[in-house]
């Protein structure tokens, strides 16, 4: 394997939440956002070693290189470079909270620490830390403890170093410094926002008020000093599922889970700060190893809670939220399975309302002519209406049957209650492969009409999930197109009868077929190009990671096949490089909204072949997952496809270059700014617009 040809996955997850970081210097974006992208920022950060470095740091521990799977790169030296990525990424976002503070005390708004807080504060902050912030402080004392206690993954905690007073007999026999931890209360807001002055906002961290109370929590000791830093360790998120056969498969997810929150640490994150002697002995007593990232941070921790800071009622400090629009032609009211069975429909949220979804369920249990539903679930909303449309169908005596993927990464506990509450309630539920994930988003309905079975159902690239629908941009097609539901369904039967594997006409599905299906439509963007024939591939999905992927598309470039690539996360191909990929272009947009469709052009000289897909082009997803991708065969459709993506494709607001040296820089163009996430809810209003003077 070629290091040259290939962009390392983790490096290229890194420089991906660079481009996530870039948004929170972006002046373009408003301020209280900056600060959520800095949140968003931590919180990435938090997965990544949870899932990535810690497959990295078991490929270590095993004693293999790993450099087949990792690029050509060895497994130790690759934990070294992530590390040392991570520092400066942690340096540059700490140099921006403070740029963002700065920013915000011109808007009036005030982050003040213990050391800041005002005679006429404390009251309110003494009665605040009494009453909500005392009781829920877990304080353990560790010069006392024989065993000490095991930190919970990316809880935040103050490491407290107290210098006791030379006669306090009390403590004297434990030597001179007295050792604690008090863990930060998640229930807590995370920002106490302190009554208002005039026009000025004045806002203190947990962590601060608790540093502002240590006296009065440590007040059984005598010392000359007291300090708190803040710590934190991140562990193995992944699930070892354990082959116990009477165990159901819920018990054993339910286990697993469990047995995440004494999983092995991957890294430590402290104040850089700390006191020597307070650092060596916390590294001493929680067993940090080698392969562990040990990452100096700033003051605070936990950087994810930023996602959530309050706004203040500020509106002009923030984006401003958009009003989905209806879908042309579709209407909220009366029955969607009418216009469905007329013609195709797309959404596509959240420029579109995701109700539409909604709507098709809450119809679909609700109507006496409808048989049978059956959906697949990967991540729902808290307070689901999708999964109460569906225990609703049940209770009217539909057959309801869900597969529910369990292993859906850190959303298992949820999925877990998701799956009892929908069983209790006469769902019947299946649970996929073994050694399959299901990441598929589909659903098919059976209505009978005229002594017949008709098919109605939608398939999406995204989660049904309406929380998300408001952030993620996601296509979901609704269609009676007979072959393509029939297909549908022989993929839930695939689900029940997995040694049965089945043969697809239309759908492209993992794990069987959509490798060798895309390698097919490749293929044939090469015949005609070197045929000279019109031949390019425009591509738009969250990750490229599969090597033999990346081949084809470089086979393709030195063909001629014109390429275009929007991958807004991992992407392993290097664009550009002449005699490899000289005719392949590739960005990445980062904006206000998560990127999240996966959409397949292919030329085919002239009629166009547009798929969308629930699957990025990842080993996992193309060997390892049951995914579907599905034809566009409505003309209109298939033109708003080719339309949306052009308008992704023109951004020079939000585009990052793809480039050899992953620098992240933003396309230069001497247009007008051209910022694709605002021109495509224009271009959406402008179908409504049309279609309201054409009627």
């Amino acid at each position: 394997m070629n290091k040259n040809q290939y962009v390392n996955r983790e490096i290229s997850w890194l420089r991906f939440n660079e481009r996530v970081l870039q948004e929170s210097v972006d002046k373009q974006v408003p301020l209280i956002e900056r600060l959520r992208f800095l949140g968003i920022f931590s919180n990435n950060l938090d997965e990544f070693f949870k899932v990535r470095y810690a497959t990295v740091k078991r490929i270590v521990q095993a004693g293999k290189s790993g450099k087949s799977v990792l690029g050509g790169e060895r497994a130790k030296d690759l934990l070294d470079e992530i590390t040392s990525i991570v520092i400066g990424q942690q340096k540059d976002s700490q140099v921006i909270l403070k740029q963002i503070e700065q920013e915000l005390e011109k808007e009036n708004i005030f982050l003040i620490d213990e050391t800041e807080i005002q005679p006429h504060q404390e009251d309110f902050l003494k009665t605040y830390f009494i009453q909500n912030v005392g009781p829920s402080l877990m304080t353990i004392i560790l010069n006392s403890v024989i065993e000490f206690p095991t930190l919970k993954d990316t809880a935040a905690y103050l490491a407290v170093k107290m210098v006791l007073e030379a006669d306090n007999s009390a403590t004297a026999h434990q030597g001179p410094n007295q050792y604690a931890l008090i863990e930060i209360p998640k229930e807590i807001d995370r920002f106490i926002v302190l009554p208002r002055e005039g026009n000025r906002n004045y806002i203190i961290l947990l962590d601060d008020l608790i540093r502002y109370s240590l006296k009065s929590i440590f007040n059984m000791f005598s010392f000359s000093s007291i300090s708190a830093h803040m710590i934190k360790i991140t562990r193995d998120a992944e699930l070892d599922i354990d082959n116990d056969l009477s165990k159901s498969f819920i018990e054993k997810i339910s286990s697993s889970v469990e047995n995440r929150k004494i999983s092995d640490p991957v890294r430590f994150v402290y104040d850089s700060s700390i006191e020597a002697d307070t650092l060596n002995f916390l590294k001493e007593k929680m067993n940090i190893e080698d392969t562990d990232s040990v990452i100096p941070g700033g003051r605070y921790h936990n950087r994810r809670d930023y996602m959530g800071f309050p706004s203040l009622g500020r509106s002009d400090l923030m984006y401003e939220r958009i009003k989905p629009l209806p879908v042309v032609g579709l209407t909220l009211e009366g029955s969607l399975f009418e216009h469905i069975a007329q013609k195709d429909h797309l959404q596509y949220a959240p420029y579109h309302t995701f109700m539409y979804v909604i709507k098709f369920l809450r119809e679909a249990a609700l109507d006496p002519r409808v048989r049978t539903i059956k959906i697949t679930v990967y991540r729902l909303a808290n307070n689901s209406q999708v999964a109460a449309s569906l225990i609703n169908a049940a209770k009217n005596g539909k057959q309801v049957t869900v597969q529910i993927e369990l292993q859906a990464r850190f959303d298992e506990r949820a999925n877990i209650e998701y799956a009892e509450q929908l069983q209790q309630e006469g769902v019947r539920l299946i649970f996929g492969v073994p050694g399959l994930k299901v990441h598929s988003k589909i659903c098919v309905i059976e209505r009978e009409e005229g002594g017949d079975l008709k098919r109605y159902g939608f398939i999406s690239t995204g989660n049904f999930n309406e929380n998300t629908a408001r952030i993620y941009t996601d296509y979901t097609l609704f269609t009676a197109h007979e072959a393509i539901l029939k297909e549908l369904n022989k993929v839930f039967n695939f689900f029940e009868t997995s040694y049965k594997i089945y043969k697809y006409k239309h759908l492209i599905v993992s794990p069987h077929y959509t490798r060798s299906r895309f390698k097919k439509l490749i293929d044939a963007e090469i015949a005609n190009a070197r045929a000279g024939k019109q031949a390019y591939i425009k591509i738009k999905m969250n990750s490229l990671t599969s090597y033999d992927m990346v081949d084809l598309l470089y086979e393709a470039s030195n063909a001629g096949v014109k390429i275009q690539l929007i991958i807004r996360g991992i992407c392993c191909l290097i664009p550009g490089i002449p005699g490899m990929s000289e005719n392949i272009e590739a960005i990445s947009v980062v904006d206000k909204f998560l990127e999240h469709p996966r959409v397949f052009i292919f030329g085919n000289n002239g009629a166009s072949q547009v798929y969308i897909s629930s699957a990025d082009w990842m080993t996992r997803n193309l060997d390892y997952r049951v995914e579907v991708g599905c034809p566009i065969y409505d003309e209109t459709i298939k033109q708003e496809l080719l339309d949306t993506f052009e308008i992704s494709w023109k951004d020079n607001a939000k585009a990052r270059v793809f480039d050899a040296l992953q620098t992240n820089s933003y396309r230069v163009s001497e247009a007008a700014d051209f910022r694709s996430q605002f021109e495509m809810y224009t271009y959406y209003q402008h179908k409504l617009k049309d279609l309201s003077e054409n009627t």
